[in-house]
């Protein structure tokens, strides 16, 4: 048998393991170990090569940004400064039309430049804006799809783990990630924020129960409370990504800066104690470890795709179909997306990138550019059923069993229509992805 038909058939028998209910991880290492073996035919050599990949896969310093940008943003999440970031945010949109779905997406574009984490985002602005926009007459659909639709700005607007984990896979700077990921985060932002305000005016009757305008019986906020609550967090955001920005910080250094600003911020507002502070110690631990566990599987894998030649056998593929660069990017975007109603983003990833990128960047694809639609299109799987595991995270904070699951899928489709315009014009403009990017 030769080497590229072991590596498709290994690529479908690790994809069924998966559907059977096998880890991720232990999926991907398995079916890499054992494609090393019918490679090499060699079973000592397999073995070797899985305990290297182990040692190897994770030894580099840029792998420490984990920890530290998931420890900080549990220790934002802790300090109540999503809760302080909708509220100011709420009090600057009150007089606009649909303002309390802007404000749910204005605060979740900031909270994601600190957290990273798009199920943060979701959990935190379940509890905070979903209330507040049913007290003001929204419906709930609405209420709960706008917080759906706008977490996943969590994993777009850096910093970004969605972004580590593609820059670790793709072999990328995650610095360039990070600062690319800044122009279209605020496209897809403000194209949430214009399709709330276009239903809102036009469409009144599809968002809210009654028809007025609940936002002008809210009260104006004091400039000094709105600084108050404002600063801390917009601070974090200019020490993040102004760091990162000028080059004054590496990615990991930029981790640690953060994680520490938001370790003092904690303790500031008096929300961290000491059994508060292990648990975080705790989840940080736990969340690192899974996802540092996930990328020593994916470094084999992937070694083992290129050693089976799968990548280049996949590229010769497209290339005598005569698909060309964006109809081979439209296949994969596909592909992503179809996986997306079935696994989470980072297994997306996992699976997909040692695939995609070597045939992208032998396309002429610029790997940032090729990567911010990627982690695009994994995204809008967070959305879109019957996984959307955004959705899931806003139900089970709603708690409550007169809103299905249908309901908050179908309150989120429009953002994912709003994704897929941003990706069509980010795909067809690399400008928007790359204007930063020195």
């Amino acid at each position: 048998m030769e080497d590229t038909t072991i590596g498709f058939a290994l690529i479908g028998a690790m994809v069924g393991l998966i559907l059977l209910g096998l880890p991720i991880g232990l999926s991907l290492i398995s079916t890499a170990a054992v494609g090393v073996w019918l490679i090499r035919d060699n079973p000592d050599l397999a073995f070797r090569f899985t305990a290297m990949a182990t040692y190897s896969g994770i030894q580099d310093y840029v792998f420490a940004t984990i920890p530290l940008f998931v420890l900080m943003g549990l220790l934002v999440s802790i300090s109540d400064i999503g809760k302080d970031t909708f509220e100011v945010a709420q009090a600057l949109l009150r007089r606009i039309r649909g303002g309390l779905g802007m404000a749910t997406v204005g605060a979740n574009a900031v909270f994601a430049a600190v957290t990273g984490v798009s199920i943060a985002s979701a959990a935190v602005f379940t509890k905070v804006a979903v209330p507040e926009m049913v007290r003001h007459g929204y419906t709930m659909r609405f209420a709960a799809g706008t917080v759906a639709g706008s977490s996943i700005l969590g994993m777009l607007i850096p910093p970004s783990l969605l972004m580590i984990v593609y820059g670790v896979l793709a072999e990328v700077s995650i610095g360039k990630m990070f600062v690319a990921g800044v122009i279209p985060g605020l496209i897809i932002a403000l194209g949430f924020a214009l399709m709330i305000w276009i239903t809102a005016a036009f469409f009144p009757a599809r968002i809210m129960t009654r028809a007025v305008q609940p936002e002008l019986s809210q009260r104006a906020m004091p400039g000094g409370e709105m600084a108050l609550k404002s600063v801390p967090i917009l601070a974090l955001v200019v020490l993040i990504l102004g760091g990162l920005y000028t080059g004054f910080f590496t990615p990991t250094e930029a981790g640690a800066v953060g994680a520490a600003g938001a370790l003092i911020l904690a303790l500031m507002r008096r929300r961290l104690d000491g059994p508060k502070f292990w648990r975080v110690l705790r989840e940080t631990g736990l969340v690192s470890a899974a996802i540092l566990f996930l990328l020593i599987a994916a470094g084999l894998y992937s070694r083992m795709l290129s050693m089976a030649g799968v990548p280049q056998a996949i590229g010769d593929m497209v290339e005598h179909l005569g698909l060309g660069p964006y109809g081979f990017l439209l296949v994969f975007i596909v592909i992503v997306l179809m996986m997306g109603m079935i696994l989470d983003s980072t297994s997306i990833l996992l699976i997909m990138v040692p695939i995609g990128a070597p045939i992208a960047a032998g396309m002429g694809f610029d790997l940032i550019h090729f990567g911010i639609m990627t982690i695009i299109a994994v995204e809008m799987g967070l959305l879109t059923p019957p996984f959307g595991i955004s959705v899931f995270t806003v139900k089970a904070t709603l708690n409550d069993p007169k809103v299905g699951i249908e309901t908050i899928f179908a309150g989120a489709l429009p953002f994912v229509a709003v994704m897929g315009v941003a990706l069509v014009l980010i795909a067809f403009i690399p400008w928007f992805a790359t204007a930063l990017v020195s």
